[in-house]
């Protein structure tokens, strides 16, 4: 089994790369974890105070569930990966069941992040894109998709997002194989990593 982890700053373009690898393969080749699904519930807490938290801290995620789920997918076992929702901030309580596969891609802006999680990959990738890029796409996305008016999200960047993608994510390239430029638009890059995966297998 190869696990390979890819990461970058929120609105780099990550899951663009990972569709754009996935559809080079089969079903049956590829599975993919999402960091997103990991993160922690928050149901304890008023919908107010769930709006205040930072999605972009390492503490938001349940490593030690990520890590024993890829470790279970290892040694040849199904898991369930949790199924969490931005709207409310909680898991929802159902679950998908991911089977082992030879290609296990796990994304999201965090996971270069935790040491652990790090030493299960073999390949570490790192979506690399401009900062006004990145704003664009998620104002786009949270006011679309997660419920967030314009203000919200310019608010949630300028406290939370910005300052942590410098304090957390940025730095974690320095541990990648492999750098993507330009994030999902990088169709050179996208086709050197799917070939050297194909290689591989």
């Amino acid at each position: 089994m190869i696990i390979i982890g890819i990461a970058g700053g929120t609105g780099s373009g990550k899951t663009t790369v990972v569709n754009n690898i996935a559809r080079q393969f089969s079903s049956d080749e590829v599975a993919i974890l999402s960091q997103d699904s990991y993160y922690r519930d928050s149901g304890h807490l008023t919908m107010e105070d769930r709006r205040l938290l930072n999605f972009d801290h390492p503490d938001s995620i349940e490593f030690s569930l990520l890590n024993r789920h890829l470790e279970l997918l290892k040694k040849g076992q199904s898991i369930e990966e949790p199924d969490y929702s931005y709207l409310t901030c909680t898991r929802s309580g159902k679950t998908r069941t991911v089977e082992p596969r030879p290609v296990v891609i796990v994304e999201g802006i965090l996971v270069l992040c935790n040491s652990s999680l790090r030493k299960l990959m073999d390949i570490k990738v790192f979506v690399d894109c401009d900062s006004d890029l990145r704003l664009s796409r998620v104002i786009k996305r949270d006011t679309v998709e997660r419920g967030r008016n314009l203000h919200e999200t310019l608010q949630r960047y300028e406290d939370t997002v910005r300052p942590s993608h410098l304090q957390f994510i940025e730095p974690t390239k320095r541990f990648a194989d492999i750098i993507i430029p330009e994030g999902g638009n990088n169709e050179v890059a996208i086709r050197i990593l799917t070939n050297f995966i194909k290689q591989i297998l």
